[in-house]
């Protein structure tokens, strides 16, 4: 999305200097947050997510040299996000992961003080404007469901994503993906915590309603060396560098709520 340089790595513009480039790092509504039950509030107007995912709309799997995006077609309202804070329909256009490396544990929202290894973003964006592009530069334009993945047993559903990522092992590398059901990455449980935040990545715009799903999805060992085997660098680049720990740091609350439905028991 943005234009200007920035990186992961910790010897070159790694988050903490983002800011140099992008002032809003500063701002009052940067994602990602650690999350604490205890300061959360109960929010009796939040509807129950409505997710509507079609299979037919996946289109294909690229490296940007960051992470790797699963795209799909958002130009008919055939996938899309309605319910919890969200006012009206939101479509559907791409998911991505973010991952720590062996032994570090790499999701962005931190919940009641623990890491996941890898965290999910399902990227909408508000259909009341005419595009994506014109929504991320409004409050509401976009809406974000963010889901952890720890640690554990073999996640059937991510399998497929797994499969293709020998195809995408460089940066700018790319596959075509198709007949993805999106539903095989969800949890069994859709209650959720809400809060108004940002991108995690550069521009930072301050544009997301945050979804964030306390109930995790299982990733095995096996799995998640394939994340790690991923490269930040193209084929050929010298030296290569293994994609780890292309995460951002949680950032400061400034006064934020996070609100949590009422039937929310967790």
């Amino acid at each position: 999305m943005s234009q200007h340089h920035w990186e992961y790595d910790p010897d070159m513009n790694r988050p903490e200097f983002w800011y140099k480039t992008f002032p809003i790092a500063c701002g009052k509504q940067q994602s990602p947050l650690e999350i604490q039950y205890c300061k959360m509030q109960y929010d009796s107007a939040l509807k129950p997510l409505k997710l509507c995912y079609d299979p037919s709309t996946a289109k294909r799997i690229i490296s940007n040299g960051q992470a790797f995006i699963v795209e799909f077609d958002d130009s008919t309202d055939r996938a899309v996000l309605c319910g919890g804070p969200l006012i009206g329909n939101y479509r559907f256009l791409q998911f991505h992961f973010h991952w720590g490396s062996s032994g570090i544990q790499g999701s962005e929202h931190i919940l009641d003080g623990k890491q996941y290894a890898a965290e999910l973003h399902l990227i909408h964006w508000n259909t009341k404007y005419e595009s994506f592009k014109v929504a991320v530069t409004k409050d509401d334009g976009l809406a974000v469901v963010g889901i952890f993945l720890e640690m554990g047993t073999v996640k059937p559903g991510l399998q497929k994503v797994i499969n293709v990522l020998s195809k995408i092992q460089t940066k700018v590398e790319e596959s075509v993906f198709t007949d993805f059901d999106l539903t095989c990455l969800l949890p069994e449980c859709l209650e959720f915590y809400t809060y108004q935040g940002s991108l995690t990545t550069p521009p930072l715009l301050e544009c997301v309603t945050w979804i964030v799903l306390p109930e995790p999805i299982s990733v095995s060992p096996k799995q998640m060396v394939k994340f790690y085997n991923l490269y930040f660098t193209s084929a050929g680049e010298s030296p290569s560098k293994h994609m780890v720990c292309n995460w951002c740091p949680v950032q400061p609350l400034h006064g934020r709520t996070i609100r949590r439905p009422f039937n929310c028991d967790v």
